[in-house]
């Protein structure tokens, strides 16, 4: 039986999109990584045996921002100890990168002419995550008593306190070895403010906080030991202000609910799936402020949005049909609906070159060294979530190329910088196998027996990739080769829309004097304008006569 409508009688033609031209591979299928790539050298013992040494400052360091378990933009703490950590090494330090108060930039200098190399910090915890470390149970180590919402405190089950931390370690490993052998360059570690909401580093880059770097070191806690060049997916984080009027929940004629607009326009977006959600895309919510109590009509109710897909472009086209969601629930509803872009970022642009550098480094480096205790307690965990208990990853996994078709998957705001140098990103296993990163259970584990192995080896493993760019002039040529022919024909452009204000918390007073800063920075508006409904009682029409 035939179709009776022709697949190619579509309304609308598809251009291929340059972004996504640009992130695609050649490789043959029978690819096999180069080796001898990474080479042995005086500079590259010297910092590894500086890490080495610096064990003990090293993993304390994990464990104290772990400790503090601080959310995005309120990193007071935790942004001081990595900080302290790099001006200990001889790093000059200043805050109020881009104006966001917790983020800064460390530098170190040794000779002339040589590459700028780059490093990237993070240190912000995940809300609800909270777990005793090296606990193999779900035990929250800060419970939120109330009677009716009860809760989690924050923790790190993204392991940005190892992931910060062993950045930081490279940045100064690279520096010490320089200045013993010699080496001209210049370290530049960037403490990034809010991974986790996207918004620390986009904004940074469209500020010109990167430029002038030759190349950008980057990692990321990870479920296996690997490197690569797919791409990610871009993104753009959204949220929906719902405004209503308020009224007694027992006589509720009139009220106008913007909890009932939030939970249209959840139902609503859902049916954008089957048709309108490819593979590569990625659609997901929560509705962040939906009232206190029953007996209180909810005036104003705000729902959040994740929107991912392959390219900016594609975000655009799913954004446009979210925004459309949002009038329709309002219309219904009877409320008004605003919206704020509060992150954008694109999709990153890889680096085969690099890449394989950085999988020859890791490949002779081995991977983590994981005790018995962190075995056991992975396999704890694994127990305790119903997963066969296999433990730590235990082997470097192979460089392969990307899947030729793109199936979507997380973001990272690291994308943005690497269209605008070439970038390397690297995963360490901290994750037990079979587990997932944004879990209790990577809580745990990060300033646990597993996180003192993985924050060691992922130091390791930058470290001797960026001493190999010292000491291999031909190879960080052949990486800019390569992101130059990537960039040909793209030109980067902030996804994030015109008049953007990064979103930020006013700093404790004792934080602004530590660092040297004033509040507030120049490209906001302080304080931020109020959300304020003045909506009106629904009518109800003309009065109804008695009943005679």
């Amino acid at each position: 039986m035939c179709d009776l409508h022709d697949q190619h009688d579509h309304e609308t033609t598809t251009a291929t999109d340059p972004v996504m031209a640009a992130s695609a591979h050649t490789t043959a299928p029978n690819y096999v990584p180069p080796t001898g790539l990474a080479r042995d050298s005086p500079a590259k013992a010297a910092a590894l045996d500086w890490i080495r040494e610096h064990t003990d400052r090293i993993t304390g360091l994990n464990s104290e921002i772990w400790d503090n378990a601080e959310l995005s933009l309120r990193e007071w703490k935790s942004s001081l100890a990595q900080a302290a950590f790099l001006e200990q090494a001889g790093f000059e330090v200043e805050f109020g990168t881009a104006g966001f108060p917790t983020a800064f930039t460390a530098t170190y200098s040794h000779g002339t002419g040589g590459p700028v190399l780059g490093f990237s910090g993070e240190y912000d915890a995940l809300p609800g995550l909270s777990q005793h470390s090296g606990v193999g149970h779900h035990d929250p180590r800060e419970y939120v008593h109330d009677p009716f919402a009860p809760g989690y405190g924050p923790g790190h089950g993204c392991g940005h306190c190892v992931l910060g931390t062993a950045a930081a370690a490279a940045a100064a490993a690279v520096a010490q070895a320089a200045q013993r052998h010699q080496l001209p360059v210049t370290v530049r570690f960037f403490g990034s403010t809010a991974e986790e909401n996207l918004i620390g580093k986009t904004y940074a880059v469209s500020q010109g906080v990167y430029d002038g770097l030759d190349a950008f070191l980057d990692w990321h806690p990870s479920t296996s030991n690997a490197t690569g060049w797919r791409t990610s997916t871009a993104m753009t984080a959204v949220t929906f202000t719902f405004l209503g009027v308020a009224g007694h929940g027992g006589h509720p004629l009139g009220n106008k609910s913007a909890l009932d607009a939030a939970v249209m326009m959840a139902t609503l977006s859902e049916f954008l799936r089957e048709e309108n959600l490819a593979p590569s895309g990625r659609l997901h919510w929560v509705i962040n402020n939906g009232g206190d109590i029953p007996n209180v009509t909810p005036e104003i109710a705000e729902i959040s949005y994740y929107v991912r897909e392959g390219s900016p472009a594609r975000v655009q086209v799913l954004l446009d049909k979210v925004i459309a969601v949002s009038e329709a629930a309002a219309k219904a509803s009877q409320t008004s609906v605003r919206h704020r872009i509060t992150a954008a970022c694109w999709n990153q642009l890889p680096s085969r070159a690099f890449a394989e550098l950085m999988y020859d480094n890791m490949r002779q480096l081995g991977p983590p060294e994981f005790t018995d205790e962190a075995q056991q307690l992975a396999r704890d965990l694994q127990e305790s979530l119903g997963l066969p208990q296999q433990g730590m990853h235990t082997e470097i996994a192979e460089l392969a190329p990307p899947n030729p078709v793109f199936l979507g998957g997380g973001s990272t705001d690291v994308a943005d910088i690497s269209w605008n140098v070439p970038t390397v990103s690297m995963g360490a296993a901290l994750a037990p196998i079979g587990t997932k990163l944004h879990t209790w259970a990577l809580t745990s584990c990060a300033a646990a027996a597993p996180g003192r192995a993985v924050v060691i080896a992922a130091a390791r493993y930058l470290t001797a990739t960026a001493i190999d760019l010292l000491t291999q002039p031909e190879q960080l040529r052949a990486i800019k080769d390569e992101f130059k022919q990537r960039t040909e024909g793209v030109a980067w452009r902030t996804a994030l829309p015109d008049g953007y204000e990064p979103p930020m918390y006013e700093p404790p007073e004792w934080f602004l004097e530590k660092t040297g800063q004033a509040w507030p920075p120049d490209n906001i508006t302080w304080p931020p304008q109020r959300v304020v409904s003045q909506e009106k009682f629904s009518s109800l029409g003309p009065e109804l006569p008695p009943q005679q």
